[in-house]
């Protein structure tokens, strides 16, 4: 029996579960269920890259956590149309990173318990970085505390089977 911790454990059980053997199915997964004409090119780019230089992961990190709230967004009341507050006034903020979140979770959360599971598990991604951080936790690279050049291969590749787990559940 393989011995498996934290993570990984997680990663790899949901790999079984969900049938993706690697990351071409991943990415298959994603490309099935994106926006075509916003997205969908984008998505044949970014895999022909990945798969050309798979070192490129820094540089590709950015496109996939915009694509990770633009699909989030997707399930959203917020995506679509513009956005007025209760006064009438255009609102020129949306809600970003771990609002976003919630946002999606209070209006899923009985039309779609297993996305709303799925976005808790998310939600990580998005977690502001402690002023103790060192610069080597992945979370806080969406806020621009660590530069994407830091991340290691495997992290990439873990958002890019998030990014497919979440992918049925698009909106676009």
């Amino acid at each position: 029996m393989l011995k498996r911790d934290g993570l990984n454990t997680f990663f790899f059980v949901y790999i079984l579960e969900n049938n993706f053997m690697n990351l071409t199915d991943a990415f298959d997964e994603i490309y099935n269920h994106t926006h075509m004409c916003n997205w969908g090119p984008d998505w044949e780019i970014f895999r022909k890259v990945y798969e050309a230089f798979p070192d490129s992961y820094s540089v590709l990190v950015p496109f996939a956590y915009s694509y990770l709230e633009e699909l989030i967004r997707s399930t959203t009341s917020e995506y679509g149309r513009e956005l007025i507050d209760e006064n009438g006034i255009l609102k020129k903020y949306r809600k970003v990173g771990v609002q976003l979140i919630d946002l999606a979770i209070k209006e899923n959360k009985f039309s779609k318990p297993e996305f709303v599971e799925i976005l808790a598990e998310i939600k990580s991604y998005f977690s502001k970085s402690d002023p103790t951080d060192i610069g080597d936790n992945r979370n806080s690279v969406v806020h621009g505390y660590m530069h994407p050049r830091f991340w290691d291969k495997e992290s990439f590749e873990n958002l890019i089977f998030d990014i497919a787990r979440l992918s049925k559940y698009a909106g676009f």
